[in-house]
């Protein structure tokens, strides 16, 4: 082995990450992080921060293609670490579009992508949102009890689609909609499919608008679909390839992937990036609170029971970065998810991200307690991770499904 070969292997960022990685960061600081308490109080969608993005070319399908197409695969997470370090409610209302685009990005034809993606961004000057609706209000963690049904009319080559979905993030207030619905129940997922609802369909409307624990700034909604019709072109992926996925199915032969499913497993190291990107602020923070704060004569942080919390903070913090870096590079360089890495990495990221938090308040004591300390407000955001694009429960799930082998329920 020459000696280059032996030093191949780095954990060190390339320069061109590194460069987004600080620009981010400035963004977060710098406009994300001064307004974050008001839109958490206000919990509407921050369009003045969106739109501030949206100038610099932050929020851009230009940003979000270049990031997903980074040769080491780190562009994404790193980016999402640095936003969600700002706060997760107005980081949530940038990258929420994202979900949307990478549904279309991963399964659709070249056609849908260059037609649609780029209106769920717009322009600067009248930017637009992209929202991914799978779950319903009974059909969350169990995708395959989906009950929006989309049938084909064919004497008009039309879809007609009728549903509700719930928990959608800018649900009815997105421009273009992505909808998994049910083509064929009696096959279950693998009788699915994604559509794409154009901006002003008939028939699409915001149900209830949810108010939430935590991530107060992101909208979420119910989604309405009352016989909406689409052409028959608009199922992603094209219908003669979704026609040849059922003839397979029919015929039992193994699946490549669901729609909904396959989503969210390119999305999940994602989510954990989000969760360190959280649980890093409120570590920071803690950490400089114990530096700063002195009781019994002396800094909080010298005492053995504060730097202990702050060793593990810092540790499940590091451990849950490397995670999600392994996951994203594995999935950009097209390695298997032979163990389920990619639920691995949002599984430990989120849990650590609750763990985290709740230590920065308990570090804060009743100051932490409070509203005019940030560190509440990220213990409130830190729970969505261990819930939305699959609950702890669904990657405990996959995860032992894939090692074992076995169809654990």
């Amino acid at each position: 082995m020459t000696s280059n070969e032996a030093v191949s292997f780095s954990l060190e960022l390339s320069e061109d990450v590194a460069e987004v990685q600080q620009w981010v960061h400035e963004f977060a600081r710098d406009v994300i992080r001064p307004a974050a308490e008001e839109w958490d109080e206000r919990e509407e969608t921050p369009w003045p921060i969106i739109q501030e993005a949206s100038k610099i070319g932050l929020y851009s399908l230009d940003f979000f293609a270049n990031q997903w197409l980074e040769p080491t695969g780190l562009g994404i997470p790193v980016a999402f670490e640095e936003l969600f370090w700002g706060d997760a409610g107005i980081a949530l209302s940038i990258v929420g579009t994202g979900l949307a685009a990478a549904s279309i990005a991963a399964t659709g034809t070249q056609e849908q992508i260059g037609e649609w993606v780029p209106q769920m961004f717009g322009s600067p000057g009248d930017v637009k949102l992209g929202a991914f609706c799978a779950s319903e209000p009974d059909a969350g963690s169990d995708v395959g009890s989906i009950r929006t049904r989309a049938v084909y009319d064919e004497a008009k080559d039309e879809w007609v689609i009728n549903g509700t979905k719930t928990w959608a993030t800018n649900g009815g207030i997105a421009d273009v909609h992505v909808v998994v619905a049910s083509v064929y129940p009696e096959l279950g997922t693998r009788g699915q499919a994604s559509f794409i609802i154009p901006p002003g369909t008939p028939g699409l409307k915001q149900g209830q608008k949810f108010k939430k624990h935590g991530i107060r700034a992101s909208h979420t909604a119910e989604v309405i679909l009352e016989d909406v019709r689409i052409p028959g072109r608009l199922i992603v992926g094209g219908k003669d390839k979704f026609d040849e996925r059922i003839a397979r199915a029919r015929e039992g032969k193994r699946s490549k992937g669901q729609a909904a499913l396959k989503t969210f497993e390119t999305t999940r190291p994602s989510v954990g990036a989000m969760a360190v990107g959280v649980g890093r602020a409120a570590y920071e923070y803690a950490l400089q609170y114990a530096q700063e704060r002195e009781q019994f004569g002396r800094k909080i942080g010298d005492f053995q029971a504060i730097a202990f919390k702050l060793a593990d903070m810092k540790t499940q913090l590091d451990a849950a970065r490397l995670m999600v870096w392994r996951a994203a590079w594995m999935a950009r360089n097209g390695k298997e998810f032979a163990n389920a890495e990619g639920s691995m990495a949002k599984l430990f990221a989120s849990e650590m991200c609750v763990r985290v938090t709740e230590e920065a308040i308990q570090i804060l004591g009743g100051n932490g307690y409070t509203r005019d300390y940030p560190v509440e407000r990220m213990h409130r955001d830190s729970k969505i991770f261990t819930i939305f694009e699959g609950t702890s429960e669904i990657q405990r799930l996959v995860i032992g499904r894939t090692i074992t082998g076995l169809p654990i329920r």
